[in-house]
């Protein structure tokens, strides 16, 4: 990645993190995503403490031959998502960290949408 796309992203993050806040009521849903893997968690920013954890590295992940593509992506929204209810979180505050809603980011946004989970 060139640094002005780096830039960019951090700029665009940055941005997004001004407006979005994650609460008891409603945690953030912040997800990364690099040229392997994406890791998502839902975080109690009052709180500072991680709700729920999962990435495509986890050994809950049983897809580990999608790991880096759409499909994976999506399986991974949904299994997050499954975590999630489990705890009774059902609604979150979507923080896509200054990657675009594309690709992966949206399969994973839609995959948790599947199960439930309304952001």
């Amino acid at each position: 990645m060139s640094h002005n796309k780096q830039i960019a992203r951090k700029r665009r993050q940055e941005r997004i993190r001004k407006k979005v806040d994650g609460t008891s009521v409603r945690p953030r849903l912040s997800i990364h995503r690099s040229t392997r893997h994406i890791y998502a968690q839902i975080i109690n920013d009052v709180e500072g403490k991680t709700l729920v954890g999962l990435s495509t590295q986890s050994k809950e992940f049983p897809f580990v031959k999608d790991a880096g593509n759409v499909k994976g992506a999506r399986e991974l929204g949904k299994l997050l998502a499954k975590k999630a209810l489990e705890k009774k979180i059902k609604e979150v505050v979507f923080d896509r960290a200054g990657f675009l809603y594309h690709g992966r980011v949206k399969a994973f946004a839609e995959g948790a949408r599947e199960v439930g989970l309304k952001f």
